[in-house]
Protein backbone atom coordinates (compact mmCIF):
# COMPACT_ATOMS: atom_id res chain seq x y z
CA UNK A 1 0.00 0.00 0.00
CA UNK A 2 1.47 3.07 -1.27
CA UNK A 3 0.97 5.71 1.73
CA UNK A 4 2.94 8.58 -0.07
CA UNK A 5 1.16 11.95 0.28
CA UNK A 6 0.22 12.92 -3.27
CA UNK A 7 2.08 16.41 -4.53
CA UNK A 8 -0.64 18.95 -4.70
CA UNK A 9 -1.37 19.77 -8.60
CA UNK A 10 -1.64 22.89 -9.79
CA UNK A 11 -3.23 23.64 -12.88
CA UNK A 12 -1.27 26.40 -14.82
CA UNK A 13 -2.57 29.57 -15.94
CA UNK A 14 -4.75 30.06 -18.85
CA UNK A 15 -5.46 32.87 -20.62
CA UNK A 16 -8.96 34.47 -20.10
CA UNK A 17 -11.50 36.74 -22.01
CA UNK A 18 -10.73 39.45 -19.96
CA UNK A 19 -6.63 39.07 -21.01
CA UNK A 20 -7.64 40.72 -24.38
CA UNK A 21 -10.39 43.16 -22.79
CA UNK A 22 -8.13 46.32 -22.63
CA UNK A 23 -8.18 46.52 -19.06
CA UNK A 24 -6.17 45.77 -15.64
CA UNK A 25 -5.93 41.91 -16.76
CA UNK A 26 -4.63 42.85 -20.32
CA UNK A 27 -1.77 45.65 -18.64
CA UNK A 28 -0.92 42.39 -16.68
CA UNK A 29 -0.78 40.39 -19.63
CA UNK A 30 1.39 43.03 -21.06
CA UNK A 31 3.84 43.78 -18.08
CA UNK A 32 4.61 40.08 -17.46
CA UNK A 33 4.62 38.34 -20.15
CA UNK A 34 4.19 39.77 -23.73
CA UNK A 35 6.92 42.84 -23.31
CA UNK A 36 9.49 40.66 -20.81
CA UNK A 37 9.29 38.15 -23.90
CA UNK A 38 9.90 40.74 -26.22
CA UNK A 39 12.56 42.32 -24.83
CA UNK A 40 10.24 45.80 -24.83
CA UNK A 41 10.87 47.85 -21.67
CA UNK A 42 8.19 47.56 -18.84
CA UNK A 43 6.52 50.58 -17.82
CA UNK A 44 7.14 52.89 -20.93
CA UNK A 45 4.02 54.32 -22.27
CA UNK A 46 2.14 51.96 -24.38
CA UNK A 47 0.91 54.44 -27.12
CA UNK A 48 -1.66 53.29 -30.03
CA UNK A 49 1.44 53.01 -32.67
CA UNK A 50 5.18 53.63 -33.04
CA UNK A 51 7.50 55.72 -34.15
CA UNK A 52 9.75 54.24 -36.58
CA UNK A 53 13.44 54.16 -35.01
CA UNK A 54 15.03 55.30 -38.27
CA UNK A 55 12.14 57.58 -39.98
CA UNK A 56 10.64 59.29 -37.20
CA UNK A 57 8.24 61.35 -39.19
CA UNK A 58 7.38 57.75 -40.16
CA UNK A 59 4.37 55.92 -37.67
CA UNK A 60 3.25 51.94 -37.75
CA UNK A 61 0.64 50.19 -35.97
CA UNK A 62 -0.81 46.80 -36.32
CA UNK A 63 -4.52 45.26 -34.75
CA UNK A 64 -6.23 42.30 -35.05
CA UNK A 65 -10.42 42.44 -35.18
CA UNK A 66 -12.56 39.28 -33.86
CA UNK A 67 -15.77 40.87 -33.78
CA UNK A 68 -18.71 39.13 -33.13
CA UNK A 69 -21.16 39.13 -35.17
CA UNK A 70 -19.52 40.22 -38.01
CA UNK A 71 -21.88 42.97 -38.89
CA UNK A 72 -23.62 45.00 -36.57
CA UNK A 73 -25.72 47.84 -37.09
CA UNK A 74 -23.29 50.77 -38.57
CA UNK A 75 -20.32 48.68 -39.98
CA UNK A 76 -18.81 45.27 -40.14
CA UNK A 77 -15.63 43.59 -39.71
CA UNK A 78 -14.08 44.97 -42.95
CA UNK A 79 -14.73 48.78 -42.10
CA UNK A 80 -14.00 48.33 -38.61
CA UNK A 81 -10.28 46.88 -39.44
CA UNK A 82 -9.38 49.82 -41.87
CA UNK A 83 -11.29 52.64 -39.36
CA UNK A 84 -9.02 51.09 -36.58
CA UNK A 85 -5.84 50.74 -37.97
CA UNK A 86 -6.25 54.47 -39.52
CA UNK A 87 -7.52 56.11 -36.11
CA UNK A 88 -4.35 54.04 -34.59
CA UNK A 89 -1.89 56.12 -36.85
CA UNK A 90 -4.09 59.35 -36.49
CA UNK A 91 -3.35 59.04 -32.56
CA UNK A 92 0.08 59.77 -33.04
CA UNK A 93 -0.81 62.47 -35.37
CA UNK A 94 -0.14 60.83 -38.26
CA UNK A 95 -2.61 60.43 -41.84
CA UNK A 96 -2.36 57.40 -43.55
CA UNK A 97 0.23 56.26 -46.07
CA UNK A 98 -1.21 52.56 -46.56
CA UNK A 99 -2.24 49.50 -45.17
CA UNK A 100 -1.77 45.90 -45.58
CA UNK A 101 -4.53 43.80 -44.79
CA UNK A 102 -4.16 39.47 -43.53
CA UNK A 103 -7.04 37.52 -43.60
CA UNK A 104 -7.64 34.11 -41.16
CA UNK A 105 -11.20 32.56 -42.50
CA UNK A 106 -12.47 29.03 -41.13
CA UNK A 107 -13.40 26.37 -43.30
CA UNK A 108 -16.79 26.40 -44.04
CA UNK A 109 -17.14 30.38 -44.22
CA UNK A 110 -19.67 30.98 -46.68
CA UNK A 111 -17.42 32.90 -49.73
CA UNK A 112 -21.01 35.76 -49.78
CA UNK A 113 -20.10 36.51 -46.31
CA UNK A 114 -16.22 36.78 -47.52
CA UNK A 115 -16.78 38.68 -50.36
CA UNK A 116 -18.76 40.68 -47.94
CA UNK A 117 -16.32 41.78 -45.91
CA UNK A 118 -13.35 42.19 -48.35
CA UNK A 119 -15.85 44.64 -50.15
CA UNK A 120 -16.17 46.49 -47.14
CA UNK A 121 -12.82 46.83 -46.53
CA UNK A 122 -12.32 48.15 -50.05
CA UNK A 123 -15.24 50.54 -49.87
CA UNK A 124 -13.69 51.99 -46.09
CA UNK A 125 -10.04 52.34 -47.60
CA UNK A 126 -11.37 54.40 -50.74
CA UNK A 127 -13.58 56.55 -48.85
CA UNK A 128 -10.20 57.53 -46.31
CA UNK A 129 -8.38 57.30 -49.16
CA UNK A 130 -5.47 55.09 -48.44
CA UNK A 131 -4.22 52.00 -50.74
CA UNK A 132 -3.97 48.41 -49.09
CA UNK A 133 -0.58 47.25 -50.87
CA UNK A 134 -0.31 44.16 -49.44
CA UNK A 135 -1.75 41.03 -47.52
CA UNK A 136 -2.17 37.41 -46.57
CA UNK A 137 -4.36 35.03 -46.99
CA UNK A 138 -4.84 31.85 -44.72
CA UNK A 139 -7.48 28.71 -44.09
CA UNK A 140 -7.86 26.71 -40.65
CA UNK A 141 -9.92 24.15 -40.11
CA UNK A 142 -13.36 24.14 -38.48
CA UNK A 143 -13.64 24.99 -35.14
CA UNK A 144 -9.89 26.48 -35.37
CA UNK A 145 -11.18 30.19 -35.46
CA UNK A 146 -14.61 31.61 -35.66
CA UNK A 147 -15.59 32.27 -38.98
CA UNK A 148 -13.21 35.21 -40.03
CA UNK A 149 -10.55 37.21 -38.26
CA UNK A 150 -8.87 40.12 -39.89
CA UNK A 151 -5.14 42.32 -38.94
CA UNK A 152 -4.54 45.03 -40.78
CA UNK A 153 -0.78 47.00 -40.44
CA UNK A 154 -1.09 50.75 -41.13
CA UNK A 155 1.84 52.64 -42.22
CA UNK A 156 1.41 56.98 -41.85
CA UNK A 157 3.24 60.13 -41.76
CA UNK A 158 3.25 62.50 -39.11
CA UNK A 159 1.33 65.64 -39.51
CA UNK A 160 4.03 68.39 -39.41
CA UNK A 161 4.32 70.11 -35.81
CA UNK A 162 1.99 67.51 -34.56
CA UNK A 163 3.55 65.07 -31.49
CA UNK A 164 1.11 63.50 -29.47
CA UNK A 165 1.89 61.15 -27.13
CA UNK A 166 0.74 59.42 -24.02
CA UNK A 167 3.76 60.14 -21.83
CA UNK A 168 3.02 64.24 -22.39
CA UNK A 169 -0.22 65.33 -20.86
CA UNK A 170 0.57 67.96 -18.26
CA UNK A 171 -1.12 68.92 -15.25
CA UNK A 172 -3.23 71.97 -16.34
CA UNK A 173 -4.26 70.42 -19.80
CA UNK A 174 -7.92 70.33 -20.98
CA UNK A 175 -9.03 66.92 -21.64
CA UNK A 176 -11.50 66.70 -24.64
CA UNK A 177 -14.11 64.35 -26.68
CA UNK A 178 -14.56 64.19 -30.09
CA UNK A 179 -18.09 62.91 -29.90
CA UNK A 180 -20.58 61.16 -27.95
CA UNK A 181 -19.43 57.62 -26.18
CA UNK A 182 -20.94 53.96 -25.67
CA UNK A 183 -22.66 53.43 -29.48
CA UNK A 184 -19.93 50.93 -30.82
CA UNK A 185 -20.41 48.89 -28.18
CA UNK A 186 -24.19 48.57 -27.49
CA UNK A 187 -24.85 48.45 -31.21
CA UNK A 188 -22.68 45.18 -31.41
CA UNK A 189 -24.13 43.59 -27.64
CA UNK A 190 -27.87 44.33 -28.30
CA UNK A 191 -27.29 42.87 -31.89
CA UNK A 192 -25.66 39.48 -30.69
CA UNK A 193 -28.01 38.96 -27.82
CA UNK A 194 -31.12 39.93 -28.99
CA UNK A 195 -32.04 42.83 -27.30
CA UNK A 196 -33.99 45.04 -29.60
CA UNK A 197 -31.85 48.02 -29.51
CA UNK A 198 -30.66 47.78 -32.80
CA UNK A 199 -33.20 50.47 -34.50
CA UNK A 200 -32.32 53.36 -32.23
CA UNK A 201 -27.85 52.40 -31.86
CA UNK A 202 -25.58 52.18 -34.27
CA UNK A 203 -21.64 51.95 -34.30
CA UNK A 204 -20.28 55.57 -34.72
CA UNK A 205 -17.00 53.03 -36.53
CA UNK A 206 -15.74 55.80 -38.52
CA UNK A 207 -11.85 57.12 -39.14
CA UNK A 208 -10.67 60.03 -37.35
CA UNK A 209 -8.02 61.42 -39.15
CA UNK A 210 -9.56 64.28 -40.74
CA UNK A 211 -10.54 65.38 -37.27
CA UNK A 212 -6.61 65.11 -36.02
CA UNK A 213 -5.47 67.04 -38.60
CA UNK A 214 -8.09 70.06 -37.73
CA UNK A 215 -5.84 70.37 -34.98
CA UNK A 216 -2.77 70.90 -36.52
CA UNK A 217 -2.95 74.36 -35.84
CA UNK A 218 -2.42 73.79 -32.81
CA UNK A 219 0.80 72.22 -32.63
CA UNK A 220 2.53 71.06 -30.07
CA UNK A 221 -0.34 71.78 -27.84
CA UNK A 222 -1.85 68.94 -28.55
CA UNK A 223 -0.11 66.41 -25.97
CA UNK A 224 -1.65 63.77 -26.07
CA UNK A 225 -4.70 61.71 -28.44
CA UNK A 226 -6.16 58.08 -27.94
CA UNK A 227 -9.23 56.45 -29.17
CA UNK A 228 -11.31 54.90 -26.39
CA UNK A 229 -11.73 50.97 -28.03
CA UNK A 230 -11.93 48.56 -25.68
CA UNK A 231 -12.85 49.83 -22.24
CA UNK A 232 -13.90 52.79 -23.20
CA UNK A 233 -13.33 56.03 -22.13
CA UNK A 234 -12.72 54.38 -18.20
CA UNK A 235 -9.58 52.47 -19.71
CA UNK A 236 -7.99 55.16 -22.08
CA UNK A 237 -8.18 58.21 -18.96
CA UNK A 238 -6.46 55.51 -16.88
CA UNK A 239 -3.51 54.64 -19.13
CA UNK A 240 -2.97 58.15 -19.84
CA UNK A 241 -2.94 59.38 -16.29
CA UNK A 242 -0.54 56.03 -15.54
CA UNK A 243 1.83 56.97 -18.18
CA UNK A 244 2.17 60.23 -18.26
CA UNK A 245 2.15 60.22 -14.01
CA UNK A 246 -1.02 63.14 -14.07
CA UNK A 247 -3.79 63.16 -12.12
CA UNK A 248 -7.29 63.25 -13.98
CA UNK A 249 -11.01 64.89 -13.03
CA UNK A 250 -13.80 64.17 -15.50
CA UNK A 251 -17.36 65.65 -15.13
CA UNK A 252 -20.24 62.68 -15.88
CA UNK A 253 -22.28 65.76 -16.56
CA UNK A 254 -20.93 66.88 -19.59
CA UNK A 255 -19.79 63.88 -21.48
CA UNK A 256 -22.20 62.99 -24.09
CA UNK A 257 -24.15 59.12 -23.69
CA UNK A 258 -27.05 59.32 -26.18
CA UNK A 259 -30.08 58.39 -24.83
CA UNK A 260 -30.07 54.75 -26.43
CA UNK A 261 -27.13 53.75 -24.86
CA UNK A 262 -27.81 54.80 -21.17
CA UNK A 263 -31.00 52.80 -21.72
CA UNK A 264 -29.52 49.85 -22.87
CA UNK A 265 -26.61 50.10 -20.03
CA UNK A 266 -28.63 50.59 -17.62
CA UNK A 267 -31.08 47.33 -18.42
CA UNK A 268 -27.64 45.70 -18.53
CA UNK A 269 -26.04 47.02 -15.57
CA UNK A 270 -23.01 48.82 -17.71
CA UNK A 271 -21.52 51.70 -17.31
CA UNK A 272 -21.29 54.30 -20.41
CA UNK A 273 -17.69 55.19 -19.90
CA UNK A 274 -16.45 51.59 -20.04
CA UNK A 275 -17.96 50.97 -23.26
CA UNK A 276 -16.13 50.49 -26.54
CA UNK A 277 -16.39 53.33 -28.91
CA UNK A 278 -14.61 53.58 -32.28
CA UNK A 279 -15.71 56.87 -33.76
CA UNK A 280 -14.30 59.33 -31.05
CA UNK A 281 -10.97 60.22 -29.26
CA UNK A 282 -9.80 62.18 -26.04
CA UNK A 283 -7.39 64.95 -26.33
CA UNK A 284 -5.43 66.40 -23.98
CA UNK A 285 -4.23 70.04 -25.01
CA UNK A 286 -2.83 72.92 -23.60
CA UNK A 287 -5.46 74.87 -21.47
CA UNK A 288 -4.80 77.99 -23.58
CA UNK A 289 -5.75 75.78 -26.66
CA UNK A 290 -8.75 74.57 -25.65
CA UNK A 291 -11.35 76.67 -27.02
CA UNK A 292 -9.45 76.82 -30.07
CA UNK A 293 -9.02 72.93 -30.56
CA UNK A 294 -12.96 72.54 -29.96
CA UNK A 295 -13.59 75.49 -32.38
CA UNK A 296 -11.45 73.21 -34.59
CA UNK A 297 -13.19 69.85 -34.21
CA UNK A 298 -16.48 71.48 -34.79
CA UNK A 299 -15.75 72.56 -38.13
CA UNK A 300 -16.47 69.30 -39.28
CA UNK A 301 -19.58 66.73 -38.75
CA UNK A 302 -17.92 64.65 -36.80
CA UNK A 303 -16.61 66.59 -34.62
CA UNK A 304 -20.08 68.64 -33.75
CA UNK A 305 -20.47 66.95 -30.62
CA UNK A 306 -16.79 67.92 -28.99
CA UNK A 307 -17.03 68.90 -25.67
CA UNK A 308 -14.75 69.55 -22.94
CA UNK A 309 -14.95 67.11 -20.38
CA UNK A 310 -12.45 67.68 -17.32
CA UNK A 311 -9.13 68.75 -16.39
CA UNK A 312 -5.82 66.74 -15.98
CA UNK A 313 -3.90 67.77 -12.53
CA UNK A 314 -0.71 67.14 -10.93
CA UNK A 315 -1.71 64.38 -8.85
CA UNK A 316 -2.03 61.55 -7.39
CA UNK A 317 -0.27 60.09 -10.26
CA UNK A 318 -1.97 57.61 -11.91
CA UNK A 319 -5.92 58.40 -10.15
CA UNK A 320 -8.80 59.23 -12.35
CA UNK A 321 -11.76 61.11 -10.52
CA UNK A 322 -15.15 61.59 -11.62
CA UNK A 323 -18.07 64.16 -10.21
CA UNK A 324 -21.32 62.18 -10.87
CA UNK A 325 -24.05 62.82 -11.93
CA UNK A 326 -25.31 63.73 -8.49
CA UNK A 327 -22.49 66.32 -7.28
CA UNK A 328 -20.10 63.74 -5.73
CA UNK A 329 -16.68 61.92 -6.56
CA UNK A 330 -15.84 58.65 -7.14
CA UNK A 331 -12.55 57.21 -8.35
CA UNK A 332 -12.84 55.94 -12.02
CA UNK A 333 -10.78 52.75 -12.14
CA UNK A 334 -9.40 50.98 -15.00
CA UNK A 335 -12.06 48.01 -15.86
CA UNK A 336 -10.79 45.11 -14.61
CA UNK A 337 -11.31 42.41 -17.73
CA UNK A 338 -14.12 41.51 -20.63
CA UNK A 339 -17.46 42.99 -20.12
CA UNK A 340 -17.89 42.87 -24.10
CA UNK A 341 -16.16 40.22 -25.42
CA UNK A 342 -14.80 40.48 -29.28
CA UNK A 343 -16.44 43.83 -29.19
CA UNK A 344 -13.57 44.78 -32.21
Amino acid sequence: MNLDCPVPHHERARLLLGHGAGGRLTAELLEKLVLPALDSPVGSPLEDAALLPSQPDLVVSTDSFVVSPLSFPGGDIGSLAVHGTVNDLAMRGALPLALSLAVIAEEGLPLDDLRAALTSVGEAARAVPVPIVTGDTKVVGRGAADRLFLNSTGIGRRIRGLTPSAARACPGDAILLSGPVGLHGTAVLSLREDLGFEADIASDTRPLHRLVAALAPCGSGVHTLRDPTRGGIAAALNEIARDAAISVEVDEAVVPVPEPVAAACDLLGLDPLTVANEGCFLAFVAPELADHALAALHTLPEGSSAVRIGEAGPGPAGRVGLRTLVGARRILDMPLGEQLPRIC
